[in-house]
Order: structure tokens, then C-alpha cells, then sequence
């Protein structure tokens, strides 16, 4: 990765967007900080993936089983905030640092002896890769062109997590776990890290705005100050709504096609990766559009979509492929997380606290929608039918794009015009 990055020009001293074209900065740092997310992401879903080769070799019950998982997410929530506001006045050595401890607990994991050793180092793992996105998306807005804002943090949440996270992870970690053991497919998921260490050191400069931000006398603000924003305070509460209506999904909807749809574990596949396909499609699309049109209308549009995936898979009753189209289209919802996840508490509340400000949102997501809203979907299910959980999911689809309606508008062109409108 690094010779390739060489191509794209970054010297110290130049010019923000310059050279313009392909082989500017601005790409060069997408491709870098969209792929090392993506890396957190494949590193984050790897204990889901080899938990049936985990569980039989250490014995494992099933509540330890969902340990490595719902742990994890506290400890993600955790570190998006506390350590995220830390990095406020610099980014660079935070990605480093983060970069090489998630690689190291990655080896750590496949070394373990015991679920004690595991458990803590998923733990840890999540503390450092919870901040990770918040800070990566403050270095990519602050340095992208007005006109890219959105797209470019759709592209760098969303299309790389998909690609390396979702699609790629399993078709990597099962064969090396069944041909070697699932430690070898810990060690082999710690060296991308490693190599993306090495390029953010060699690669990344600290955005202008942010090392301009620190001579300002401006005080931080406190979380609670934070939530009286009003956009920060709609973009937590819709995290909650959005993260639970994302990890129910995910959680949930494998065991719901097999057992209570009667599909194959081979159909099952299909749809799982058309959803990962959806994902990665969705980075370019709700984001892109946002540029254009305005977050808040596309913020509505992806939330009241994103209705469709869970709804679709229990009552469509015709052929296999309609439903898989119709939970693809419900599945770009997801287009909705980098904006109000990044962008709108960027462009709300300034470059020197945004990352404190994301790390906010996403802490409250995963906390009380991906571990709390979730946790009770399956409950739900335990004493109804695997119906349930899609209920809540298409309910917390709906009451997001219900919050969505009280946005205020963030992007520049689109304020000057509501601002020209008359009362």
C-alpha cells in the first residue's frame, strides 16, 4: 500500500486540494483512511465469524459466545467517546497508535489460552477501534473539497467496511480456520494493520483547519453541552435508532432466513452478500446525493427505506430473488450513517470538536441501540417467534426518519437557499 500511496502527492507545505484530478491528496487519503476502517471493521467481525471453531476449542457456553460480542461494542461505544475527545488537538499519532494496538490484540487473540485472555483483548481491541472512525472521518472532512463532503465520508465508512468487513472477512477466515486452525486466522488479520500504520506515519499530514483550531481559545464542550445542540442531540437519538435497526440485521437475520423463512444455507449466503453489496453501493449514493439536495431530505428518504429490508423479509411471500431485491433496496438505508454519524455533527458543530462530537453519537448508538435495543429484540424473539426482532427493526427505521424531519440543514448552498426563501 504504501509504494501505490506514493503516487498521490502530499508534501507538507502544499496547497489543500492540490494536484486536483485522481492523484491528489484528498484521494489518496481516502483510499488510505477507507481502507485502514475497513481493517477495524474486518478485525471487529472476525470473533462472530470463527465463534464455532472458538467455541470447540475452548469450550465455550453460549453466553461466553456472546460475550466476545456484546463486550466488544460496550468497549467500541466507551472509546468513541472518552478517548476520541482526546485527540482534539492532533489526529496523526492517535491513528497510529490505534492502527498498531488493534493489530496487536488482533495476534493476542489468536494466542490466547483461555477466555479470560480472549475477552480482554476483544476489550481492548474495541476501545481503540471505537475512536478510530470518529478521528478518520474528522481528517477526511476537514480535508475534502466542499463539493465531496458527503460522498467522501460515505465512501470511507461504508464502502470499505462492506467490502473487507462484510464480504471479505468470511470468505478469508473460515477456509484459513478449517485448513489451519482460527488462531492462524487471527495472526493473518493483525498485518494489514500493521501495514496501515506504516502509511498513515509516511502518508498523512494533520488537517490545516484542526492544527489552525488549537490556537483558538475556545473552550471544549462537555457531552451534555453537546446533546443542547440540537443537531447533535436528533443525531444521537437517531444513532440509537439506526445502529439498533443495523446490528438487529445483522444479528438476527441468518437464523430468521434458515429456520423461519425454510431457506438454504446456500440462499442464505446470496442474500447476506447482496445485503454487504447494498451496503457498499449505498456509500456512494445517499451521501453523493446529500451533496446535492440537502442532508435532512436524504437523511428521511434513507431512514423510511431502510423500513423496507426488515418488512419484506417476513411478510413478501412471492420469489426468493423479489425479496432479496426489495431487502437490497431496504438495505441502503444504511447510506444514512456516515452523515449523521460524521458529517452533520461536522458542519454543525466545527473541525476542532467534531471528533468528540462523533465518538458521542456513535457512543450513545452503540450502547443503548447496538448492546440495549438489540439485547431486547432478542428477548422478544425468545418469547414470540424470530419475527420480532424485525418488527423493532422496521420500528426503529421509522421513529429515525421521523426524528430526521427535525434537522436543520447543514450544507452551505442549501442553507443561502432556505435563508433567500420568504417567511
Amino acid at each position: 500500500m504504501i509504494p501505490a500511496l506514493m503516487a498521490f502527492t502530499a508534501p507538507a507545505s502544499s496547497p489543500r486540494h492540490s494536484p486536483s484530478g485522481v492523484l491528489s491528496y484528498e484521494n489518496g487519503l481516502l483510499l488510505l483512511l477507507g481502507f485502514s476502517f475497513g481493517i477495524a471493521f474486518f478485525d471487529r467481525n472476525a470473533a462472530t465469524i470463527l465463534s464455532p471453531f472458538i467455541r470447540d476449542d475452548l469450550h465455550l457456553n453460549n453466553t461466553q459466545v456472546g460475550l466476545l460480542g456484546s463486550a466488544l461494542a460496550l468497549s467500541w461505544a466507551i472509546g468513541a467517546y472518552v478517548i476520541a475527545q482526546w485527540s482534539a488537538g492532533a489526529r496523526k499519532p492517535f491513528l497510529i497508535a490505534f492502527l498498531l494496538i488493534f493489530s496487536c490484540c488482533s495476534f493476542v487473540s489468536g494466542l490466547a489460552p483461555t477466555f479470560g485472555v480472549l475477552l480482554a483483548s476483544r476489550v481492548v481491541m474495541g476501545l481503540v477501534e471505537g475512536p478510530f472512525l470518529p478521528i478518520c472521518l474528522a481528517i477526511m472532512i476537514a480535508e475534502s473539497s466542499p463539493h465531496r463532503r458527503g460522498m467522501n465520508a460515505g465512501v470511507m465508512q461504508n464502502l470499505f467496511s462492506a467490502l473487507l468487513g462484510q464480504s471479505l472477512a468470511p470468505l478469508v477466515f473460515v477456509p484459513l480456520a478449517q485448513h489451519y486452525n482460527w488462531r492462524a486466522a487471527f495472526y493473518v488479520s493483525g498485518v494489514p494493520g500493521l501495514l496501515c500504520a506504516l502509511a498513515v506515519l509516511f502518508f498523512v499530514r494533520e488537517p490545516a483547519a484542526i492544527a489552525a483550531s488549537r490556537d483558538q481559545s475556545t473552550a471544549k464542550l462537555s457531552a451534555l453541552q453537546m446533546l443542547r445542540v440540537k443537531n447533535i442531540a436528533l443525531c444521537s437519538l437517531i444513532s440509537i435508532c439506526m445502529v439498533g435497526w443495523l446490528i438487529i440485521g445483522w444479528t438476527f437475520l441468518p437464523t430468521f432466513l434458515i429456520e423461519y423463512r425454510k431457506l438454504s444455507a446456500d440462499t442464505m449466503q446470496w442474500i447476506m452478500s447482496a445485503m454487504g453489496i447494498a451496503s457498499a453501493a449505498s456509500s456512494f449514493g445517499a451521501p453523493a446525493i446529500s451533496d446535492r439536495l440537502g442532508r435532512r431530505p436524504v437523511m428521511i428518504g434513507s431512514c423510511f427505506i431502510g423500513m423496507l429490508a426488515p418488512l419484506a423479509a417476513v411478510y413478501f411471500q412471492g420469489p426468493v430473488a423479489a425479496m432479496t431485491a426489495l431487502m437490497f433496496v431496504g438495505w441502503l438505508g444504511i447510506g444514512a450513517f456516515p452523515l449523521f454519524m460524521g458529517v452533520i455533527p461536522n458542519e454543525t458543530i466545527g473541525a476542532r470538536q467534531a471528533a468528540t462530537a462523533m465518538g458521542l453519537i456513535v457512543c450513545i448508538g452503540e450502547v443503548l441501540g447496538g448492546f440495549g435495543i438489540t439485547t431486547a429484540a432478542g428477548k422478544f424473539a425468545d418469547q414470540t417467534t424470530l419475527a420480532a426482532p424485525f418488527m423493532v427493526m422496521a420500528t426503529c427505521a421509522g421513529l429515525g426518519g421521523l426524528l430526521c424531519l427535525m434537522l436543520e440543514e447543514t450544507v452551505p448552498s442549501r442553507k443561502r437557499l432556505v435563508a433567500a426563501e420568504p417567511s
